[in-house]
């Protein structure tokens, strides 16, 4: 049962983002305009078990429940989002007339573009805006649409950690949803701001105007990639090119970071690298870098195009990745626009219970690698971002 302490604290649902590389929640409360973090975890995913679909669910089931059992997070109500590799998403086009026999249309789409059962699967969509074809208007949608299974297996999961699923997002719309409230100043609603998320296996953009999506595009590069390259490079296993990275201060920001002195050990700082291995690396993670960029600078060319005389007033980063420094400089080059690193938790009280708050990771204090989560556990909080319905 709901204490009256809950209702009147309007205690959100839990917000669950489940990556590839590590599991984090969130509950937040609400009282007018303040939002107070009442508990937060984290957990890392074994990522020897990705690609084992069962061991991958018992490694998240366990770290889950460890979360729970601490005691900190409040009701089993929870928001999560299906994951990025299950989710087919694309822009399309359709006239007015087409407009008016919308469900028609995006049954078709599903089935010709994705080639699932709109009897069965799920869609949803959003009208991004209206664009000019030659001498016709035509409205600019993004579907969203996702497979029956995928569904049921996350409930199920779901279930099995006894959570009540009050939802199922999208991480697109769970990360533009966390910055949206940002936008509600008259000055920004005709600015463009494009939000990025570089994941461990997927980049996600997003570009928002006016509280409304405006372009949704998933890029399969992330941090997976960067250390893949490092470790084809190298002859190394992958795990060992992971560490590298971190070694040399690359994976968590600019060259200038160390690992603390707690974590080093005896022969096993950055400075002891020989240079032409740390050239291998930088050169490895620079080609990646460029890759992602050239996709990130196809974006904001799409949507200059398509929406013309809507200019994008900066780009924001956010995920476990942010603070790549070598990509952020790669990015710098490619972008004519404002870089910045996501604070999804700024302006958010995190006093309260404070011994339930474990934000652990970010070592700069943004908590960029937050947003998603934060983004999830809002939902239904002023809400305006569209997402797939549990």
């Amino acid at each position: 049962m709901i204490s009256w302490n809950l209702k009147t604290r309007n205690v959100r649902p839990i917000g669950l983002d489940i990556g590839h590389s590590s599991i984090k929640m969130i509950q937040l409360a609400a009282s007018g305009e303040r939002i107070s973090v009442l508990a937060a975890d984290k957990a890392r995913i074994d990522p020897n078990v990705n690609d084992d679909a069962q061991a991958r669910r018992r490694d998240i089931v366990s770290a889950v429940k460890q979360m729970l059992a601490r005691g900190g997070f409040q009701g089993r109500d929870v928001v999560s989002c299906l994951p990025n590799d299950k989710l087919n998403i694309t822009s399309l086009r359709i006239s007015e007339m087409e407009f008016d026999h919308l469900a028609n249309v995006l049954r078709k789409e599903v089935v010709q573009r994705f080639g699932l059962d709109p009897d069965k699967d799920a869609m949803d969509h959003v009208v991004a805006g209206t664009v000019h074809q030659g001498d016709e208007t035509k409205n600019e949608l993004i579907l969203f649409a996702v497979d029956d299974e995928t569904i049921r297996e996350h409930i199920d999961m779901l279930e099995e950690l006894h959570l009540q699923p009050v939802a199922i997002d999208t991480v697109p719309c769970a990360l533009f949803r966390g910055y949206e409230r940002w936008q509600r100043r008259e000055a920004d609603k005709e600015n463009t701001i494009v939000f990025v998320d570089i994941g461990s296996r997927f980049t996600t953009v997003v570009f928002g105007r006016g509280g409304e999506i405006s372009f949704v595009k998933q890029i399969a590069i992330g941090g997976r990639r960067f250390a893949q390259e490092v470790s084809d490079k190298l002859s190394i296993p992958i795990s060992e090119a992971e560490r590298l990275r971190e070694r040399i201060g690359i994976e968590r920001g600019s060259n200038a970071w160390r690992p603390r002195a707690a974590e080093q050990t005896d022969g096993d700082t950055a400075s002891e690298l020989d240079a032409s291995t740390r050239q291998v690396v930088v050169d490895a993670v620079s080609s990646v870098a460029e890759e992602l960029a050239r996709e990130i600078s196809l974006c904001l060319r799409y949507f200059t195009v398509t929406f013309r005389g809507k200019r994008v007033e900066r780009v924001v980063f956010s995920g476990g990745e942010a603070h790549e420094g070598i990509l952020l400089n790669v990015l710098r080059r490619h972008l004519s626009v404002e870089i910045v690193i996501a604070e999804p938790l700024k302006g958010f009280d995190l006093s309260t219970e404070r011994k339930n708050i474990n934000l652990a990771g970010d070592r700069r204090g943004m908590l960029c690698e937050w947003a998603v989560a934060v983004g999830l556990g809002l939902k239904g909080l002023n809400e305006t971002a569209v997402g797939v319905k549990a």
